[in-house]
């Protein structure tokens, strides 16, 4: 019994394989953007810890939560700067 393989069987895997390759390309790219946000937020928030830490000798503190995290994730030093002039602001 020898291993006998049709052309049919041959182009149909091929086939199956060049779409998983395209479903794969096309799903990573908003994977990546998921997980740099994922990590962005991240780091706002130990940013944010730090920045509590520090703050919590002067009587100064930001609340951390998601918005407040992906702010400072998103725009790095700008956005500490914003949510403190926003809590200046607002009183908050």
């Amino acid at each position: 019994m020898g291993l006998v393989l049709d052309w049919n069987v041959i182009i149909s895997f091929a086939a199956g394989l060049l779409v998983l390759f395209l479903l794969l390309n096309v799903l990573s790219a908003p994977l990546k953007i998921i997980f740099k946000l994922v990590l962005n937020v991240i780091i706002g928030t130990v940013c944010l810890l730090i920045f509590n830490f520090i703050g919590e000798f002067f009587g100064f503190t930001i609340a951390i939560n998601v918005v407040t995290a992906f702010v400072v994730g998103f725009f790095g030093l700008p956005g500490v700067i914003l949510l403190i002039i926003l809590k200046v602001i607002l009183g908050v």
